[in-house]
């Protein structure tokens, strides 16, 4: 659960900072790094709801 959760975080982190890279210098890379930033940030939220989901089954 900790691991997701730092996972996260600096998947946000990460998805921010690309973003106001794009913002400031106007680089598309920077725009597609945040976007797939964002993608494996709701991969990895999704996987922390179903362990959730799970754990609540057994």
């Amino acid at each position: 659960m900790l691991f997701f959760r730092w996972l996260i975080l600096l998947l946000l982190l990460g998805a921010a900072v690309s973003f106001a890279l794009y913002a400031v210098t106007g680089q598309l890379r920077f725009r597609r790094y945040g976007l797939l930033t964002l993608k494996w940030l709701l991969i990895a939220g999704f996987g922390f709801f179903a362990v959730l989901i799970v754990q609540q089954w057994a």
